[in-house]
């Protein structure tokens, strides 16, 4: 590792992939962390597509400021002033609060806000890997979930869709879905069939490369259809009483999803629309769907912990911190089955 206020990180100034490098950064010393604050060695980080989309955002373009990436993290604390850990304790969690100069968590070293940073300590029985690839994908699935519960749950079918099965956030949302004991029926290529059924416990697939998915998603009768891939192909269901989406109508992986992007059948909704569709479901006399993000919630991470064996933790690859370039090309591929991890420290 570097001296203590000097170390490796992994940067931007605006732009994937062009503007990603290796490059040093200063953090505080042990002595100069406030309460607000944790001091993290970071041994782990798992990346995501946000972490991408946020380097191309527009704001970003141009600039000249080197700013940290990458929100997933595992590590040991070196100072904690605020009480919640002490020097030693081993983490995991998210840099919710990211992309400030020293913020992000891809580096041997990073302080990261409390005040913005779910985390949890570390179980025992986790490796380091598989703690960095849990936290976003597990406080997104769980929005997910409790977004989609008070429909499901009253209906007599128990049905959902899970739109993207076999990405990150919907490998937890099957999981949790079929803990609900509801009926999930997912889709992903027929690569990851067998995963799907058998891993995850699906009760039945669609292959988006070889069927027309809303005629087979739309005879399984969902209630409810969680969306993790985007588009708009299953807006609307007849049996659909509730659709929502981590990523709205948008289907490029270069780009921002989110709360901004909504959809309708044939034009982005204004707040408004959305407004206005939402209280139809509300009301009975339609689909009600939103576009989710996650809750920074220690306590959901508290519940991975208590109900999450390694086994569930699905990793792609791990790639050493001088190959994060390469590990963020496999992400970018959209291949990945699982999270891509980087391995910090050695």
């Amino acid at each position: 590792m570097a001296s203590q206020n000097e170390v490796r990180a992994w940067t931007f100034t605006g732009g994937y992939p062009q503007t990603l490098k290796l490059s040093k950064i200063k953090v505080p010393k042990e002595s100069e962390v406030d309460e607000h604050h944790v001091l993290v060695e970071i041994h782990a980080c798992a990346l995501n597509p946000v972490d991408i989309q946020i380097m191309n955002m527009p704001s970003f373009q141009g600039s000249k400021d080197e700013k940290t990436t990458v929100m997933d993290f595992s590590g040991t604390v070196l100072a904690a002033p605020g009480g919640q850990f002490k020097k030693g304790d081993e983490i995991f969690g998210m840099a919710f609060k990211s992309y400030l100069p020293a913020g992000g968590a891809l580096a041997e070293v990073a302080c990261l806000d409390l005040r913005g940073t779910p985390c949890v300590k570390k179980p025992e029985g986790w490796s380091f890997e598989k703690a960095a690839a849990i936290s976003l994908v597990w406080l997104t699935a769980k929005a997910c979930i409790e977004n989609v519960a008070p429909w499901v749950d009253k209906s007599q079918k128990k049905r959902v869709a899970v739109l993207g099965g076999s990405s990150s956030t919907g490998i937890y949302s099957t999981l949790l879905a079929k803990r609900q004991g509801w009926e999930v029926v997912a889709t992903s290529s027929g690569r990851n069939k067998d995963f799907v059924l058998n891993e995850l416990g699906a009760d039945e697939h669609v292959d988006y490369t070889q069927e027309d998915v809303r005629s087979a998603v739309a005879k399984f009768e969902p209630d409810a259809v969680i969306d993790c891939v985007g588009g708009t192909s299953c807006i609307g269901l007849p049996s659909s009483k509730r659709y929502i989406s981590i990523v709205g109508d948008k289907t490029g992986r270069s780009m921002m999803g989110g709360p901004y992007t909504y959809y309708d059948y044939y034009h982005p909704l204004t707040a408004a629309t959305q407004w206005f569709r939402w209280a139809l479901g509300k009301s009975g006399l339609g689909e009600a769907y939103d576009v989710v993000i996650l809750s920074p919630k220690n306590e959901w991470l508290e519940e991975a912990k208590r109900t999450l064996g390694e086994e569930k933790i699905f990793v792609d690859a791990v790639y050493g911190f001088e190959d994060a370039k390469e590990a963020f090309e496999r992400l970018d591929s959209g291949r990945a089955r699982g999270k891509v991890v980087v391995k910090v420290a050695k």
